[in-house]
């Protein structure tokens, strides 16, 4: 009775620890562990872009079922082998795939300093997508994976924008009116995060002109890069000199704001 109780609570830890995978009807088959074999995997050679979908739909299941199988085990030792059988195949996955990458980042157009930063955010996006797509949903991976590397972009390029605004100097400070690194002034992270809070409608330090040039010249919406001093005037209907003035006053407020601990609520 004892061994029972203590063989349920291993299985019941091994369970929660294992990584998230779908159990899928046809596991329960008794042909199942040679279907899924990783002897029996198609190649993962390719010449596209990127590994076709088929290919990294069939190794998807296999990865699901190494998962499932390490649920299951009851040793140590058949967990370990079903858990490199599990990284196996999510790592032939990321390999094949990560020319999507590549796209997502040209795709984006990121300023240069900031590429090799993307990239590398990108790498950790791309396996954790690797690790939650489901091959039984029908839908292609490529496109899923895709659509996950480019909201993480746009995640990051607002983050880099609002580090940017949190450095930036007076407009006669600032080369053509753009903020420029200043590694000898450095703000804290919490009042990097305050700066949405000083864009946010219904604050009163900038004015809703200040507001709209400063998300649009540094590409804090879903923009997909900032737009120049002409475009932004006329998307506002105002001068390419009038946007810079305008520019320079919010920079100048948002930096005193920043620097000298106005009230963000």
């Amino acid at each position: 009775m004892t061994e029972s109780i203590t063989y349920a609570a291993r299985k019941q830890k091994a369970s929660a620890e294992c990584p998230y995978h779908v159990v899928h009807p046809s596991f329960m088959e008794k042909d199942a562990e040679e279907y899924y074999s990783l002897d029996s995997a198609p190649s993962t050679t390719h010449a596209g872009s990127h590994m076709p979908d088929e290919t990294t739909r069939d190794l998807a299941r296999r990865m699901h079922y190494a998962a499932w199988r390490m649920t299951q085990a009851s040793s140590d030792k058949e967990r370990r082998r079903w858990n490199d059988n599990y990284l196996r195949c999510r790592d032939l996955i990321v390999l094949g795939n990560r020319k999507l990458i590549y796209r997502a980042v040209r795709r984006w157009m990121p300023p240069s300093t900031y590429a090799d930063d993307m990239i590398g955010d990108c790498q950790i996006v791309l396996i954790q997508a690797v690790a939650a797509y489901n091959p039984w949903m029908g839908i292609r991976f490529s496109t899923y994976a895709f659509t996950c590397l480019m909201r993480a972009l746009s995640r990051l390029s607002q983050r880099q924008a609002a580090d940017r605004l949190s450095r930036s100097m007076p407009l006669e400070s600032l080369p053509d009116g753009e903020p420029r690194d200043l590694s000898s002034e450095e703000l804290p992270m919490t009042k990097l995060a305050r700066i949405d809070e000083f864009l946010r409608e219904g604050h009163d330090l900038l004015s809703t002109r200040e507001k709209k040039v400063l998300v649009r010249r540094f590409s804090l919406d879903d923009q997909a890069k900032a737009g120049t001093l002409e475009q932004v005037g006329k998307e506002l209907g105002l001068s390419k000199e009038r946007v810079r003035q305008v520019q320079a006053s919010a920079l100048g407020k948002l930096r005193k704001a920043l620097l000298e601990g106005h009230p963000a609520g």
